[in-house]
């Protein structure tokens, strides 16, 4: 057998206690799948005398995760430290400079300076992995970069974000409002310390921009995508919307057109009987179209010590055996800058109304939307609240800029109540 593989982990959370754990415990397992066993020489956290639920004294520590990527006794350096700067990624060009691998699973880091991270690491002939950064134990890097390799991506989509996911599944299934399922998130440590990462849509945006490069072989463009959070979605949205057939989820959605690469990240309406209408809880689900392979749909835990820490190891063990890929599946100073579009794919849209009760207001919606050659599907209208009537309506498909200037035109005809609500429905 080889000389081992030595790790040196920076950070010692959820995740780098996890891995800790999966080297001690399967020591021997690695080694009969990879041929070469998997060590650790070093680690590095804020506190060293915090009870993390494994053996440390082993291993070397480093109060300084900088120094511990230069060591000379690690030979890939884990980064799970996390942020899109500071030490994580001071470290990580420290390691790279070093010419040593980096597996990590920072999304944030990577979906802003992955491109010269990749660059950088390419020219030094050091590999830059990153499977757990994209929805936890789902293998969706490797699958793009290995399994699709042959396919041509047609379309990137999934529900990227396991909060998220709980509290709209939550609010249907127990009749709550979004902050009271909010404060129950908080309670259960599922939200970020700043909560806007996840259920403003940026956390799943950071991933959808990582997959996206990979399937279309594009630099990283986080700042070009459309986000919209769940803040605004309601109970009676909720219960409309199943009321239809339909669930309402954060979804991501990245595909190529004749105008450049459409990313957008926002909340959507999907049948209630498709595999994403079906997510539960804070399961993740990534669902990828090629060419040639069709429809894969993949679907597990997006978050937790176990299935990131597990994702780590499939990063680890690759490199074990010799395995090295591109960064994002291709050379990083192939891949291009794409020009980044706006969706104008027509489709169909929920839209609800809080209606001044008063005679012919709902005949001035219908006109309004008539005139931007806007049909309606459906209508519906639910009991009366004190002076305003609910009002919902879903619509053939039309183009966003169309639904937004019909909206706008609205505003004059002194029968709404309130601001409307429109979420697309996505086809899948």
């Amino acid at each position: 057998m080889t000389k081992p593989l030595r790790l040196g982990i920076a950070g010692l959370g959820t995740v780098g206690a996890g891995v800790v754990k999966i080297v001690q415990t399967h020591a021997d397992l690695l080694a009969s799948r990879t041929g070469r066993r998997v060590t650790i020489s070093a680690v590095s956290a804020r506190s060293k005398s915090r009870d993390r639920g494994v053996d440390l004294s082993a291993y070397a520590w480093e109060d300084d995760p900088v120094a511990l990527a230069k060591r000379d006794d690690v030979d890939v350096f884990v980064e799970l430290m996390g942020g899109e700067d500071g030490p994580a990624k001071a470290a990580t060009e420290a390691a790279i400079a070093a010419g040593k691998d980096v597996v990590t699973a920072n999304k944030a880091m990577l979906a802003i300076h992955g491109q010269a991270l990749a660059e950088t690491a390419e020219a030094k002939g050091a590999c830059l992995r990153f499977e757990a950064a994209v929805a936890g134990g789902i293998p969706a890097i490797k699958a793009l970069t290995e399994s699709l390799a042959g396919n041509e991506i047609t379309r990137v989509m999934g529900v990227m974000n396991g909060t998220c996911n709980y509290i709209l599944t939550r609010m249907q299934d127990a009749g709550l409002d979004y902050q009271t399922v909010f404060a129950e998130a908080e309670a259960l440590g599922y939200l970020e310390a700043d909560p806007t990462l996840d259920v403003g849509g940026i956390d799943a945006g950071h991933k959808l921009a990582l997959l996206a490069s990979i399937a279309y072989g594009t630099q990283v463009n986080f700042a070009a995508m459309s986000i919209e959070g769940i803040e605004r979605i309601t109970i009676e949205d909720i219960e409309q919307a199943a009321d239809m057939g339909y669930r309402i989820k954060l979804l991501g959605v990245a595909q190529m057109t004749g105008r450049g690469l459409e990313t957008r990240m926002s909340p959507c309406l999907v049948p209630a009987t498709s595999p994403l209408g079906q997510l539960e809880n804070a399961t993740n689900m990534i669902v990828l179209e090629g060419d040639s392979v069709g429809q894969i749909v993949l679907r597990g835990a997006g978050a937790g010590e176990g299935p990131t820490a597990s994702a780590v190891l499939s990063d680890v063990l690759d490199l074990a055996r010799g395995t090295r890929v591109s960064t994002f599946g291709r050379p990083a100073g192939d891949l291009v800058a794409a020009r980044a579009a706006v969706s104008t794919a027509p489709a169909p849209f929920y839209i609800r109304f809080a209606l001044v009760d008063k005679p012919g207001a709902l005949a001035k919606i219908a006109t309004v939307l008539g005139d931007a050659g806007i049909s309606i599907d459906r209508m519906r209208q639910y009991g009366h609240e004190d002076t305003t009537a609910p009002v919902l309506i879903v619509t053939h498909k039309t183009t966003r800029s169309t639904l937004d200037e019909a909206l706008s035109a609205m505003d004059s005809t002194g029968v709404l109540a309130g601001a409307p609500v429109a979420i697309r429905i996505e086809e899948v």
